[in-house]
C-alpha cells in the first residue's frame, strides 16, 4: 500500500498552503467577526482550479483526482473552515452529480462557469421538517406541460452559499404520492420568476459560509433544466451526498490539523510553573492523542478518497466511516487546543476558539453522526447476512 503522493498532489497540496497562509489568514478573523463571504479570495483559489477541481478538461476543469481534492480541502480548512464548506459544496454535492445525470446542454451550460468560479452551487434538500428524513421534503413540483415549465412551491432551509450561488440544485416532489420515489431534481438559477433568498441564519459557527433561507413561490423552471428523469431525485441527492461526506471529512481533518498546530505552538510559548508548558505530561499526552486521532481520521479519509477513484462501486460505506469518525475527531481536538490555551482558548483573540466554534457543525450536516452509523451498521449486517 503506498501512502505518498505524487508531484502533482504535493505540489497541489504546498500551493494552497502557501496562498491560505498569505492571502486568508490575515483576514479570517475579523471575516468571522463580521459575517462577511470571502469573494476574493475565493476568486484567486478558482484561479488555482480549486473551483472545479474534478471536473473533467473538456467542461473547464483540470480533472484532476479525489486524493487531489482533499488535499486542497484539507489546507483550505487549516486556516478557514467556512471557505472549505463553501467550496465542498460546489465541488462535491452540485458538480458531481451535474456530471453524473445533467444532459450535454446542461452540462455546457453551467459546468464551464461552476469550474471557473464565475458561479458557485448550492443544494438545496433540507427544510424545516424534513433533514436527515430526505423522502420526507414538502417541495413541490407542477408540470405546466403547455409552457413547458415547472412551478416550484415550498421553502429549503439551511442552504450553503444560498445568497452568494448562481446555480442551485433543487429537490422537489413531482409525485407526493410516490413518496421518496416521487422526488424530481432541477438546476434553479437566482434569476427565475418566484426565487427569493430568505433570511441567513445567525450561526454558532462558520460565520463566513452563508446558510440562507431560499422561498420557491411558484419558482418558474424550464423543463430543460430538470436534472435527470422525474423520480431520480433521491438518487442524485444521495449520490452527492456520498461524495460530498469524502469533502466533509477532508474539512474536519484540515480543522484538526490547524487546531493541533496552534496549540503546539501556544504549549512551546506558554510558561508555568518555571517550564513550558509543553514540558509536562499532561499538555504532551493530549498532544500525542490530538496527533493520533488526526492521523487515524486522515487514513479512513484517504481510503475512502482512493476507493472513489479507483473503483467507486467499492466505495460503500467509506465515505460515511470517513465523515463520522474524522467529524467527532475534529470536535475532540478542537475541544483539547482550547483546553491547552486555557483561559486565552475561550477568547475571541484566538485561532482555537473560532475553530472550536466552526467544528461543532461537523457531525451534522452532510449527514449526521448517527446517520452515518445506520448506515455503516446496514452495510456490516448485509454483509454479515451474505456471508
Amino acid at each position: 500500500m503506498d501512502f505518498s503522493f505524487n508531484d502533482h498532489q504535493t505540489l497541489i497540496r504546498d500551493t494552497v498552503r502557501q496562498f491560505m497562509e498569505a492571502e486568508v489568514r490575515p483576514s479570517v478573523k475579523q471575516r468571522d467577526r463580521e459575517e462577511r463571504f470571502p469573494v476574493d479570495e475565493i476568486r484567486k483559489l478558482a484561479a488555482l482550479g480549486c473551483c472545479g477541481m474534478m471536473l473533467p478538461e473538456a467542461w473547464g476543469g483540470p480533472g484532476m483526482d479525489t486524493i487531489s481534492y482533499v488535499l486542497m480541502l484539507e489546507e483550505v480548512a487549516r486556516v478557514d473552515a467556512a471557505m472549505a464548506t463553501s467550496l465542498s459544496v460546489t465541488n462535491s454535492a452540485v458538480q458531481s452529480p451535474m456530471l453524473n445525470f445533467a444532459t450535454e446542454a446542461q452540462k455546457k451550460k453551467y459546468l464551464p462557469r461552476l469550474a471557473t468560479g464565475e458561479i458557485l452551487g448550492a443544494f438545496c434538500l433540507t427544510e424545516t421538517q424534513a433533514g436527515s428524513d430526505a423522502a420526507s421534503i414538502q417541495t413541490r413540483a407542477v408540470l405546466d406541460a403547455g409552457a413547458s415549465i415547472y412551478k416550484l412551491q415550498g421553502t429549503k432551509t439551511w442552504v450553503s452559499n444560498g445568497s452568494v450561488a448562481g446555480v442551485f440544485l433543487v429537490f422537489a416532489k413531482t409525485d407526493p404520492a410516490a413518496g421518496g420515489k416521487g422526488i424530481s431534481a432541477f438546476l434553479v438559477e437566482p434569476n427565475f420568476p418566484g426565487f427569493r433568498a430568505g433570511r441567513r441564519e445567525e450561526k454558532m459557527g462558520q460565520r463566513c459560509s452563508p446558510s440562507v433561507e431560499i422561498v420557491l413561490n411558484d419558482c418558474e423552471v424550464p423543463v430543460e433544466n430538470r436534472l435527470g428523469e422525474e423520480g431520480q431525485g433521491l438518487k442524485i441527492a444521495l449520490s452527492a451526498l456520498d461524495g460530498g461526506r469524502i469533502g466533509i471529512a477532508a474539512l474536519s481533518v484540515g480543522l484538526a490539523q490547524g487546531a493541533l498546530e496552534e496549540a503546539v505552538k501556544f504549549a512551546k510559548q506558554r510558561r508555568a510553573f518555571g517550564k513550558n508548558i509543553a514540558d509536562f505530561q499532561a499538555v504532551q499526552w493530549m498532544l500525542a492523542d490530538m496527533q493520533m486521532e488526526i492521523e487515524a481520521a486522515r487514513a479512513l479519509l484517504y481510503h475512502a478518497a482512493w476507493l472513489k477513484d479507483a473503483n467507486p462501486t467499492r466505495l460503500g460505506a467509506a465515505s460515511s466511516k470517513a465523515k463520522l469518525y474524522a467529524s467527532e475527531m475534529a470536535n475532540r481536538v478542537a475541544a483539547k487546543a482550547v483546553q491547552i490555551h486555557g483561559s486565552v482558548g475561550y477568547s475571541r483573540e484566538t485561532d482555537v476558539e473560532r475553530m472550536y466554534r466552526d467544528a461543532r457543525v461537523l457531525t451534522i450536516y452532510e449527514g449526521t453522526s448517527e446517520i452515518q452509523r445506520m448506515i455503516i451498521a446496514r452495510e456490516l449486517l448485509q454483509r454479515s447476512s451474505a456471508a
